[in-house]
This record gives structure tokens, sequence and C-alpha cells, in this order.
């Protein structure tokens, strides 16, 4: 599939197939599930090794942590509370109406497209997938041409897994992924950054495509003036440093009330060494994925350097013999707003760290920017997290702790504004890739004759109408 007509050809093949079998049953849907998970638990090794190749070297244990175990809990998570998604809910009607009954069916609503991101580049291409076929969709998915053994693993599988009409795997470049962007699709869903995202929105409106997207964007973490310091810097340093700060809800930066930014600092060293004893050199730190990404954040931090802004690198930068480049854990205190390291996305392993008065500052500083995919808060306090969770915006908030929301599929996951539009994962993408569709059942004696014309302005006044 290589053109904008073998991906046509193929969209019309899937959206034939579903209309001739528009609502599978409970035991299809399982049983897509069941192979999508045997499909990744069979070939976790092959996984690991496709991931570990694009990445130069990507640490195995957050390939299975992460890629491999998420996947497996998804398909597992849906398969067992499938009957009960599927099942109408019955809805109030008004004593005007009874005895009439109303509910809300959830339909499926066709051909689902997915275009997927490099840095997880195995769970965030079916993830959404699992929702779509719990959904009882078919699904074609772009991945990223940056991890082309893992794009070309992932078509191979599917190709052996699935039938093509039911789900399929398209390999391609960027103009390859705009042709698909294009397509007119019953739901698109998109993850990456902002500037393609508004390209995918544009492309998608042309079909009036009903979309979603994931965009990431500056995650903060906010270190409350009881917090424990040693425990917020063991959780803001996993989740930073997972992946290698290649992670769409990473902390971007922390927020530290400025009479313990010196203790903190310290219990952020303390950490690093902790978690990677061989500093940068570890197995267990994952090199930065592609050149232009390394050299991307290397001109980020240079430029921070060059405005006086302190940077304390953790570990020292590695080459490998693949080619592939690990940048050490660095952190950037005090950095000014004008920097691209504070406007920007970082996507990577620099953490910059803001020394600010109080936890009003904090609040104040994460309202002035764009609203982000998620906000961390270390906290021990009931009030102080009441404060957080009312005052501000995100996709989703963590209490002293980092990441872990995404992995309970019972939370919606998704962004707000900046951060995306739309949320799946669970019930909620369930519900993302479903119509959910009115439905209203008149009783064979029913009153509403009454308000036929003419119209009887007694009745009328009865009914208070």
């Amino acid at each position: 599939m290589r053109d904008a007509h073998d991906l046509e050809a193929h969209l019309d093949a899937q959206r034939r197939a579903f209309n001739a079998a528009p609502y599978p049953s409970l035991a299809t849907r399982r049983e897509r599930l069941a192979r999508l998970a045997t499909l990744t638990r069979r070939h976790r090794n092959e996984i690991a090794e496709a991931i570990n190749k694009d990445f130069g070297q990507r640490a195995e244990m957050e390939t299975r942590l992460a890629e491999v175990a998420t996947i497996l809990q998804g398909a597992g998570y849906a398969r067992r509370r499938l009957r009960r998604w599927m099942r109408p809910s019955r809805q109030p009607v008004g004593w005007r109406l009874q005895p009439a009954r109303a509910r809300v069916h959830s339909q499926p609503l066709g051909v689902v497209g997915i275009i997927s991101p490099s840095n997880y580049p195995w769970s965030l291409a079916w993830l959404p997938a699992i929702d779509a076929l719990a959904a009882g969709n078919r699904v074609m998915i772009k991945p990223s041409e940056h991890t082309p053994a893992t794009s070309a693993l992932m078509a191979r599988l599917a190709a052996r897994y699935f039938e093509a009409e039911e789900l399929c795997v398209v390999e391609g470049d960027a103009e390859v992924a705009r042709a698909f962007a294009a397509l007119p699709f019953d739901h698109l869903l998109f993850t990456g950054g902002g500037r393609i995202g508004r390209e995918v929105a544009r492309a998608a409106a042309a079909n009036l495509t009903p979309i979603t997207l994931e965009l990431g964007g500056k995650t903060p973490a906010i270190v409350a003036d009881d917090a424990d310091l040693t425990r917020a810097a063991e959780r803001i340093a996993f989740g930073k440093w997972l992946n290698a700060g290649q992670t769409c809800i990473a902390p971007d930066h922390v927020l530290v009330e400025a009479s313990r930014l010196g203790d903190f600092i310290e219990a952020m060293r303390k950490a690093v060494k902790t978690f990677y004893p061989r500093g940068t050199a570890s197995e267990d730190y994952t090199a930065v994925l592609g050149s232009h990404q390394r050299a991307r954040l290397e001109a980020t931090l240079e430029e921070a350097r060059d405005h006086g802004c302190r940077v304390i690198a953790l570990g020292e930068r590695v080459e490998l013999p693949g080619g592939g480049v690990k940048l050490p854990p660095t952190l950037v205190i005090d950095p000014h707003e004008g920097l691209s390291l504070m406007r920007e996305e970082i996507f990577g392993p620099w953490l910059p760290i803001v020394g600010v008065r109080d936890l009003d500052a904090a609040i104040d500083h994460v309202n002035a920017g764009p609203r982000p995919l998620a906000l961390y808060a270390f906290t021990d306090d009931a009030g102080r997290r009441r404060q957080v969770l009312e005052t501000t915006h995100s996709g989703g908030v963590v209490f002293n702790d980092t990441l872990w929301h995404n992995a309970v599929p019972a939370l919606p996951f998704g962004g707000v504004g900046e951060s995306g539009m739309g949320a799946y994962q669970g019930e909620a993408g369930f519900l993302r890739f479903s119509l959910e569709r009115s439905v209203f059942l008149q009783a064979r004696r029913s009153a509403v004759g009454l308000l036929n014309p003419p119209y009887r302005r007694w009745l009328l006044r009865l009914l208070g109408l």
C-alpha cells in the first residue's frame, strides 16, 4: 500500500466487510481481542528486538513494561467488561410520555484509522485498536516511519493474525501518512506533536471525519512545601527518565518552592544515581530516537547554557555501536520563560527545575501556559490537593507519583486544548469509537395522541405545557 489509490482500495474493502456484518457479536469481538493479545504475548521477544533496533538501545524492561504488559492488560480488561459495555442502557422517560421506553444503544462506527507515534511504537498503535475492536469496528493503522523495524514487524504479524478486512497495518513515509489522514474514515485517532496534529485535523475536516488528538505538551510537576523531597525526586525521576524522557506524559518541568530548591536538586542527584548506578551506560537507560531529535535537544540545551542557565549533567553522552546515542539525565536550573526549553515540549532527558514562591505561584505558572496532558502534584495535604484539582485544567492529574494513571484501564486517557481532544482507553475508548444511538419505543397504548391537533388548551395546562 504505497499510494492513495491503494489506501482507498483497502478502506473500501474494510467498509464492505463492515457493511456485511455491521454489528459483530460479543463472541466475535472477544475473539479479536484475544488474537491481539496472543499476537503480542507470543512475539514479545521479537517486539523487544525490533524496538531495540529502532532506538539503537531500548531498555528491555521498559519495553516489556510499557509496550507488552499494557497491551495484555488492556485487551484483558476490555474482554472481561465488554458484555456490560455492549448492553443498551435504559433511560428515564418523563411521565407525560409513559408507558413509552427509552434507551441508548452503542453501535460500531465502521472503519477507524489510527496514526501512531515513534516513542512507544507498539503500545500506542495497539491500545486504541483494542478500543476500536471492542466497539465492533474495522481498523487501519499507520505506524511511524521513524521506527521501521517495529512497523515492519507489526505489519507482518497483523497479516498473520487478522484478515485484512478486519485489521491491517500500512507502512510508508510521511507522504503515506498524509494520504492516510485524508481518507474518509468513520473516526481517526492521531497521537503525536501539535504541529502535525493540526495538519491531521485539517485533512480530516475535508471529510468531516471525527477525530481524537493526543498531543502531549508541557506537563508540569508541582512539589508543594509539605512534600517529602526524597519521595518526590524518586517518582519524578522515574517518570522523567523512563524511555529517556520520550514520553508524552513525562514530567516536562518541576515547580518547587525556591527555599527548597537546593535540597530538591540534591535529592534528584541521588535518585538518578540509585536508578542508574553505571550512569548513562546502564542497560536500563534508553537511547534517544533519531538524529533529528537529538540535534533538536542538544540545540535547546546549548541555548540554555548561552543564556547563563546552570546546567547539571547527571551522566555522560554515549555513542552506541549501531549508531544510537544516549543523552544523559540533565537538570536545568531556573531557565527563563523565553527559552525553547520552556516554550516547547522537551520530549527528552532534560529537566528544568524552577523555583517559585509557593503553591499559589506554582498554580499561576501552570495556568499561564497551555493546558497540559497531565499534571503531577506532590503534597500530603488534602486541602492543597483540592486546590490543585479545582484551580487547574489538564488531561489527567496524579498526586504523589507520575505516569501511573495511564496504567489504569478504567481511567480515560486524553488531553484538553493544546494537549489534544477526546479520550480513549477502557469504557471511554469503547464509547469513543461507538455511535451512542438514541432509541425510543412507543407503547401500543399511549396517550400521546391527545397532543395531536387541534390542540386542547385545557390539556396543555394540565400537562404543565
